[in-house]
């Protein structure tokens, strides 16, 4: 086994890289760029070193300066997580020629999967079934457009490298594939340094089933069963789960065969995942799966495996690459219970998944829900971190295992409702929304479920009038922590000559609300907003965790204050407020009335707008990229262009002008 290993990854993969490896005894080295400098993953490793500024194609996709530092740390083996140079098969050539180990497959099987076109080929040699569609080298505008008219319509735009759902664009009509080809090709050649397509049949109700299967260096490979990964957004997998719901042995045995072909027709070796299309329109049929691509690496959702088989895939990973014989054979392999796992990410659900920004001033994940493994939080974040635009805005893991698939939606649901996070908007809200989907919790998934749920499932609830209570209190400093052990700094709101009234003036989402706070006794308040009265009983609060009694209902809920901003968690919610002297930093930074602003920062790509041209509300002016996103914005009303301070290639700040509009009178 090696003594040392370096992580050429950040975030919580090296963070779950280093677990593994410490409980084996490996010695860890991380990397890091200026931007994570003080980041999670450099405090857990053993030794760090730093390959360069913050733009990712400057310091985690520098393969000269990663190799430098292996040699200069003395590591025996390079392990790359996912993303970033895992599927690169250069840079497997450069660690090998180093002399070092590279833990993950060959540049020659990476090469061999790594283009979608090529791969769909060689799978068809090996009696694998693949997508109807168009595989080969015609790139060509006007050919592809004739493809896609053969195949028929709608149909998948889809980058020949890559994955994650970059440079994929679904077309309904032929009179959309020029647009959706070129934003497509444009959005591949900035995530894989590859703008060449092919064309895919799309159908209309589809499931996305994947294996994952292990190979060894000894001719050995097994698969370690399926994952659905069907709840996806923007061709973004959302919640995965393991096993697949409605599977037969049948078709499992089925699947499983195939990806066993896919993976021994390349000589592959380590972990690996064989993701298939299952066309779901007549129900599971064994005749109804297509190969997709192959991920020659690690997968983001690799725990659930982990959870119904009892296995560690990073120690999997770290004996293969050390020559070890795969340490279990396919007959000993087996199911055991059910399996999920969200994605939390910094993003707004109600503003198109829109990336979020900012200092993490609360990062409390949920507490372990039972001893047999019912919760795992995997992050590569804590409190006080800084969510930046350079890289993938996904900042934890959750998964929870149960006996059944309904035991471990249910603690999934729960762990999500235990996530309070504050100062970034995240997902948590949006995740445990979808898990109370009846479509969702009977396990009729397919691709296009979240689409077809409706704006109810992305935007958070208004917050309650006890929210606001809570929020009041707050602010005013009422739920503040005790100073002292003397018996009257518990006392809040006591007044000797009747009631004291104060008002407090919060923003949410844009708007000021004015809340009237009139104590009433010992921890006794009146709250009024709207004309509406709320009685609140403050029975214990040590500034974070409060126990109050709504007119005798006592719930729980949690606060956190950072400046002029206040989180309330509150019956399974969270619920952002401001100080409205100071929710001027607040509100919409995109569009609004004349100005059309970066909603974060990011690199322009395509500016469409000119001074003097008339446009209407919704055409696309400028076009960013950031966070590994394309965003298109859209004019906000009808008018005429006044004004363009922004051309392509500029790096612009969040708020920063792109497009102004001629006054409405004047337009």
């Amino acid at each position: 086994m090696f003594r040392k290993i370096l992580i050429a990854n950040r975030g919580e993969i090296a963070c779950r890289i280093i677990r593994t490896a410490r409980r084996m005894g490996v010695a860890t080295v991380a990397v890091h760029s200026d931007a994570d400098r003080a980041a999670l993953h450099v405090e857990m490793a053993d030794e760090a070193i730093r390959i360069g500024p913050a733009e990712a194609a400057k310091s985690y996709l520098n393969i000269p300066v990663i190799i430098e530092a292996a040699r200069a740390s003395g590591a025996e083996a390079v392990h790359p997580g996912y993303g970033f140079l895992s599927e690169n098969p250069d840079f497997v050539e450069a660690v090998e020629a180093a002399g070092l180990v590279f833990i993950g497959p060959s540049a020659g099987a990476i090469r061999a999967m790594g283009l979608k076109d090529a791969a769909k080929a060689l799978m068809e040699k090996a009696g694998v079934p693949v997508v109807p569609g168009y595989h080969g080298e015609g790139q060509e505008a006007a050919f592809l457009a004739g493809e896609a008219e053969a195949i028929g319509y709608p149909v998948l735009i889809k980058a020949r490298a890559g994955g994650g759902g970059k440079g994929m664009r679904r077309v309904e009509r032929s009179a959309d594939f020029a647009a959706a080809l070129e934003s497509a090709r444009r959005e591949a050649e900035s995530a894989f340094g590859d703008g060449r397509v092919l064309v895919e049949k799309y159908m209309a109700k589809p499931r996305h089933i994947e294996v994952q299967v292990f190979g060894d260096r000894h001719g050995n490979v097994v698969h370690l069963f399926e994952r659905d990964c069907s709840l996806q957004r923007r061709h973004q997998k959302v919640i995965e789960e393991a096993p697949a719901p409605g599977m037969t042995e049948e078709m499992r045995a089925a699947m499983g065969a195939a990806a066993v072909r896919a993976a021994a027709a390349i000589g592959y070796s380590g972990a690996g995942t064989v993701e298939f299309i299952v066309d779901v329109s007549e129900g599971l049929r064994q005749d109804r799966f297509y190969f997709m691509e192959m991920n020659t690496r690690l997968q983001v959702e690799h725990p659930v495996t982990e959870a119904i088989t009892g296995l560690d895939l990073v120690e999997w990973q770290l004996r293969v690459a050390a020559g070890e014989p795969l340490p279990k054979r396919q007959e000993e392999l087996a199911i055991d219970g059910w399996a999920f796992e969200a994605r939390l990410y910094a993003e707004n659900p109600a503003r198109d998944f829109l990336p979020a920004t900012g200092r993490l001033s609360a990062f409390d994940m949920p507490d372990v829900l039972d001893q047999a493994g019912g919760a795992r939080v995997d992050s590569g974040v804590r409190a006080g971190d800084l969510v930046t635009p350079y890289y993938d805005p996904m900042i934890a893991k959750v998964i929870t295992h149960g006996r059944t698939r309904g035991e471990a939606l249910a603690k999934l649901e729960t762990a999500l409702e235990q996530c309070r996070v504050g100062g970034v908007t995240i997902n948590a809200g949006f995740l445990a929304r979808l898990c109370r989907l009846p479509a969702f919790a009977d396990g009729d998934v397919d691709t296009g479920l979240i689409g077809r749920a409706g704006e109810g499932v992305l935007a958070d609830p208004e917050p309650s009038e006890e929210a606001f209570a809570l929020a009041a209190l707050c602010a005013l400093g009422f739920l503040a922590a005790p100073a002292d052990a003397d018996p009257w700094g518990h006392i809040r709101g006591f007044r000797l000559w009747g009631d004291a009234t104060r008002t407090v003036f919060l923003d949410h989402g844009g708007t000021e609300h004015a809340l009237r706070v009139a104590t009433s006794g010992m921890d006794r308040f009146r709250i009024t907003h709207d004309g509406v009265a709320t009685d609140i009983h403050v029975q214990s609060t040590d500034g974070r965790s409060v126990r109050a009694d709504f007119d005798g209902h006592t719930l729980p809920a949690k606060v956190h204050r950072d400046g002029a901003d206040i989180v309330v968690f509150f019956g399974g919610h969270s619920h952002a407020f401001a100080l409205a002297e100071a929710a001027g930093h607040h509100g919409e930074a995109a569009a609004g009335g004349d100005r059309l602003t970066a909603p974060m920062p990011g690199l322009v790509r395509i500016v469409s707008a000119e001074p003097g041209a008339r446009v209407a509300k919704g055409d696309a002016l400028v076009t960013m990229e950031a966070m590994k996103m394309e965003l298109v914005l859209a004019a906000p009303r009808d008018g005429v262009v006044a004004a363009v301070p922004v051309a392509v290639g500029d790096q612009v700040a969040e708020g920063a002008l792109l497009v102004s509009l001629e006054p409405e009178e004047a337009a």
